[in-house]
């Protein structure tokens, strides 16, 4: 599955897993989300509904381009740095290219999420 965010004129394509909680976002699809920083390492957002669980890992160790899923609070994280394991992380997939970008944005930002083909 492949998807496209956009922020601003910046294009991104992104492969999603064939996970359930990655099926499960990818009908949420279009959205338009607001991220936020978070620790210097992600952007983060929150989602209008959770995510199934079902068959995903306890958690995992983020590194960048990754687009996971943060079971606890709901919310979806793209990480722009490498990141240690963390319980609760689902990884839905991963940015093909220019994540590091991502770091570059300062304060929040509007990012549209689309099913490619």
């Amino acid at each position: 599955m492949k998807i496209r965010l956009t922020v601003g004129e910046d294009l991104y394509t992104a492969t999603l897993n064939d996970s359930k909680a990655a099926s499960d976002f990818i009908k949420l699809l279009p959205l338009m989300l607001t991220f936020e920083d978070y620790a210097g390492t992600e952007k983060i957002s929150d989602l209008p509904k959770r995510l199934s669980t079902t068959d995903s890992p306890d958690g995992t160790d983020a590194s960048l381009g990754d687009i996971t899923y943060y079971a606890p609070w709901g919310n979806l994280a793209i990480f722009y740095r490498d990141f240690g394991y963390a319980k609760g992380l689902i990884k839905l997939g991963r940015v093909v290219s220019g994540t590091e970008k991502l770091a570059s944005f300062k304060g929040n930002i509007t990012v549209t999420i689309e099913k490619i083909d």
